[in-house]
This record gives C-alpha cells, structure tokens and sequence, in this order.
C-alpha cells in the first residue's frame, strides 16, 4: 500500500471522528441562536453579546487543549504511555483550577463586561442574564478542552465525538424544555447548556480513569507537572488573546451599527464558528499526527503529514463555502424567522462562504506549528495580524455605514482582511522551515 494512501486514511481516521466532536461545540451556540432567536431580536442580540464574553474567556483558555494535545502526543510517539496520560491529568486539574476562578470573578463582573458593549438596557438586561448563569459552566468548558486534548494526543478522536453527541442531544431537549417547557426564556438556554457541559465532563471523568488505571498512572495533580502545562501554554494564551480582541472590536463595531445589524452579525458569527471547527478538525488531525512523529524522531513523515493536511484544508474549504453559499438565502429565516433579517446578512454570508478555502489552509497551518511547539512565532504572528485589520474596522466604524452594507462591509474586514493576514504569516513561517526546530 502506498504512503500516501496511508496517510491519507490516517488523517481522515483522527479527522471524521474531530470534526464531529469539533461542530458539536458551535452547535451548542447554534441551538441558543436558534431557540432564543424565536424569542425576538432583543434576546437574541443579548444572546449575541453574551456570547462573545464567554468565547473570548473560552477562547483565551483554549490552550488547555491545544497545549495538552501535542505534549501528550510527542510522549505517546515516544512510547512513553504511562507519562502521555499523566501530563494530560495535569492538564485537567489546571482547567478545573482555572476554570474556578474565572467563574466567581465572572459571575461578580458580568453586568461590568456587558456594558462595556453600549447595547441598549433591554439588550444588556438580556445579556447579562444569559453571561450570569453561563459563567459556572466556565470551568466544566475547560475540564472538557483539557480531556479532550489528552484523548487527542492518544491518537484517539472517537470517544470526544461520542461525548460531544451525548452533550449536544442533552444541550438541544434541555433548552428546548426551559426555554418554552418552563418559560425560563433565555435564562433557560443558559441553563440547560451549563447542565449539558457538566455532563460532558462526568463522561470524561469516567473514561480517562479507566485509562489512567491500565496505564498505571496517578489521577493526582503533581506540581510540576501542572506547572509545565501553563508554562507551555502561556504562549498560546498570548497568541489567543490577539484572535479574540479581534473578534471582541468586531462585535463592537456592529453593536455601534444597531441592534438589526449586531443580531444579524451574530447569525453570521454562528455559521463562521461551526466552519471554522469544521475546517480546524484537519489541524486537529495534523497536530496529533505531528506531535507523534517529532516525538519518534520521523521528521520526513512530519513534512508529508504538512504538504497532505494543507491540500486537504484548501478542498475541504471549497467544500464548506459551498454549503454555506448554497443556504446563504435561508439561513436567516433558519434563525430567526425574519425574512428582513435574512436578506440583511446574505451578501456577508456569501464573503464568509468565498473565503473558506484560504480558511482551511489557515486553521491547518495554526495546529501543524502547534503540534511542532512553535508557539512563540504564533503568538508573535497573532500581533502582526492585527496591523492591516484594525484600520478596516476602524474605516468601516468611522464611515458610519450601516444595513446590509455595513454587516456586509464587517464580513469583508474579518474574513477577507484579517483571514489574509493569518495566511502570509502562517505561510511564511512553514515556507522557512524553521518551525521543524521550534520543539
């Protein structure tokens, strides 16, 4: 059998199974749009500035999983087991750790963090609800990153995938059932998905200490082996926080062009999210496979797993923005019902679906250099990224356009401007080869 056959049934055994685990965590976000969306456009522009809170604070702690999977995995290709499943336990009480505290800090400062947006008093009423309750599922989130990035780095994707579909169906009735059943409102959304994310993490708690068992190793947190986990994700936080204040000026600038425009760009934001974890279940593949291999020493095999996973990332992409442009015309009145709202995001909806190609070579190049351990160049390069995009933005705040213009003018900045950016410096740093050397 040829090694490119292999290869290619190798990336699509880790990828198939990451891709599912990867869209059921938009998908949680698509049913609260969907279900609160229902409710009017007051929910669900409250529903939207909440969510960019708790994924900017998600967000920057997802290092948790993008640290844990390569460290796991060069151990594992070492065939050092017993160590690949104990530097993963580490990271898991570091997330439950972490996760604590941000959600007492966040809990007491939510009401701060919404108003920091401008949103009208019936929308950050609606906000900081949802931002309350959502907060003390912060640190079932991070225990959930945690585990899954250990299961990854195992090689194996199948079980976060099974965990993800138990933690959706569990997510969708529950919702459904405070949400109307009850009469909750979107208090009920937050809810039901704080109970959905604990579950999710019973379920983790349960396998990876049958796994910790037949591999001997200790379900204690050892000092410094946490330490070690921060240590190497301290980079990936920097590098996150430059990706979120992106997507945090991007909210603003659509919460100051109206409530209309911010509800329709959160619609937009959901199908960017689902497509992204999509298109990044390759990066996943590539940062499993690439961690395994530089821990065996198989450095050829390292770069045919780089030159596969991109050409996969670029047709996968093509594949992604079809669908979406396919269903641009539908997927407002999918959301919300409103036909006007619809016709406000379809032309940003068509600029999301053309820049997906460039976006699955993005995501695939953002996990290769992760699963090298080059994550200094990343968070360096998440700077630089900034430089051509925040004066798009600024443009578009400064001109005062708005409608269907202005969303469709915010989808041109982030996903065009931005998304561009993230390819000269991601490309560059592989083209150099010097990401080989970073571990």
């Amino acid at each position: 059998m040829s090694r490119p056959l292999t290869l290619n049934r190798e990336i699509l055994r880790l990828a198939v199974p990451a891709l599912g685990a990867l869209v059921a965590e938009p998908a949680f976000l698509m049913v609260d749009a969907a279900l609160v969306g229902h409710l009017g456009t007051v929910p669900l522009a409250g529903l939207g500035i909440a969510s960019a809170v708790l994924q900017t604070i998600v967000g920057l702690m997802v290092f948790l999983a993008y640290s844990t999977t390569p460290a796991v995995a060069r151990r594992f290709g070492a065939g050092e087991h017993k160590d690949a499943v104990s530097v993963g336990i580490d990271g898991m009480w570091l997330a439950l750790g972490l996760g604590a505290v941000l959600a007492m800090v966040g809990a007491l400062s939510s009401r701060t963090l919404v108003d920091l947006f401008g949103a009208s008093a019936a929308v950050s009423e609606q906000a900081d609800t949802y931002l309350v309750i959502s907060m003390w599922g912060l640190p079932a989130m991070l225990i959930v990153f945690a585990a899954t990035g250990l299961l990854r780095g195992m090689q194996d994707t199948v079980t976060p995938l099974w965990i993800a579909g138990f933690g959706f169906a569990a997510n969708a009735l529950l919702n459904l059932l405070f949400i109307y059943g009850f009469g909750w409102g979107i208090a009920g959304s937050a809810i039901g998905t704080v109970t959905a994310q604990w579950a999710m993490v019973a379920a983790y708690v349960i396998i990876i200490g049958r796994l910790a068992r037949s591999h001997e190793a200790s379900v204690r947190p050892q000092r410094e082996g946490v330490r070690g986990s921060a240590r190497s994700g301290g980079w990936l936080f920097l590098r996150t926080v430059s990706l979120r204040l992106a997507l945090l000026l991007t909210v603003g600038a659509a919460t100051g062009l109206g409530t209309d425009e911010l509800a329709g760009w959160q619609v937009v934001f959901t199908i960017f999210s689902a497509a992204a974890f999509a298109l990044d279940a390759l990066a996943i593949a590539a940062q499993a496979l690439i961690g395994k291999g530089l821990g065996a020493g198989d450095l050829p095999g390292v770069k045919k797993i780089l030159g596969r996973t991109v050409a996969w990332g670029a047709w996968f992409g093509v594949a992604v923005g079809a669908v979406i442009a396919a269903l641009s015309g539908v997927i407002g009145l999918a959301f919300t019902g409103d036909a006007e709202l619809a016709r406000l995001i379809m032309p940003a909806l068509l600029v999301l679906a053309v820049a997906q190609p460039i976006a699955g070579v993005v995501f695939v190049l953002d996990g290769v250099l992760m699963g090298s351990g080059d994550v200094r160049y990343l968070a360096l390069a998440g700077v630089l990224n900034l430089v051509p995009f925040l004066p798009a933005l600024w443009i578009i705040t400064a001109v005062g356009v708005t409608g269907t213009a202005g969303v469709t003018w915010l989808a041109v900045a982030f996903f065009g401007v931005f998304m561009l950016a993230r390819f000269a410096t991601l490309g560059w740093r592989v083209k150099t080869g010097r990401w080989l050397s970073a571990v």
